[in-house]
């Protein structure tokens, strides 16, 4: 069965891209069923359409990858901003499902199938944590702080990952005596140095006065 779906260089069959874009679009609209309750009235046109931008924008800076880390992994424009700002704006609820539907769109772009359980830590996992950005909603410096926590608990499940699956691809340059820690280091050092980077542009002042306006839009 399992064939249908995923080739035997671990890449999707025709199959395997309907279906993952199928749960994609499922995952957009478990978001608009489940958004209601404490957390929010619902989802309106308008929220609908900036998480559906901020999964796009999400994706096309996922590309931009202005220089890579030592021992690999891409350092990206920004990328999780756009998801944490879900997570940030409409609650963690809405946050982990559009960062489901964006980590299918992930998964897409790289597709590679070890297990299931591989899948769900590089990517289900992974990029759903990002939307836990909205349990700082309200707090002082809550968005930085938020985008910290979301920006550790993605390395979390990466690094998860690595232990149980990517051991074996280890780099040859990489330190022996440090071999216990590789994943760690792998994901936690591309993904720490988008963190300062995204963390300074927040508090250029220019940019924190024109993010206040677009929230302002995005929470009406």
């Amino acid at each position: 069965m399992l064939q249908l779906f995923v080739n035997a260089e671990g890449g999707l069959t025709t199959a395997g891209y309907v279906l993952s874009g199928a749960l994609m679009v499922l995952f957009l609209l478990a978001g608009l069923a489940l958004s209601g309750g404490k957390e929010s009235r619902g989802m309106s046109a308008r929220h609908l359409a900036y998480c559906a931008m901020a999964v796009a924008l999400a994706y096309v800076t996922s590309f931009i990858k202005p220089f890579e880390m030592p021992y690999g992994g891409s350092v990206t424009l920004l990328s999780m901003l756009f998801i944490v700002l879900i997570g940030y704006w409409y609650g963690v609820r809405t946050g982990v499902l559009v960062g489901l539907a964006y980590g299918v769109l992930q998964f897409l772009q790289v597709p590679y199938f070890l297990t299931l359980f591989q899948v769900c830590c590089d990517y289900v996992f992974a990029f759903a944590a990002l939307g836990i950005s909205g349990l700082f909603r309200g707090k002082k410096n809550g968005l930085v702080i938020g985008y910290i926590a979301a920006v550790l608990a993605r390395g979390f499940f990466h690094s998860l990952g690595g232990y149980l699956y990517w051991m074996d691809y280890m780099p040859e340059n990489f330190p022996q005596s440090l071999k216990a820690v590789y994943p760690i280091v792998y994901n936690y050092s591309y993904l720490l140095a988008e963190g300062i980077i995204t963390v300074i542009v927040l508090k250029v002042p220019a940019v924190s006065k024109a993010l206040e306006r677009v929230s302002r839009s995005a929470v009406r």
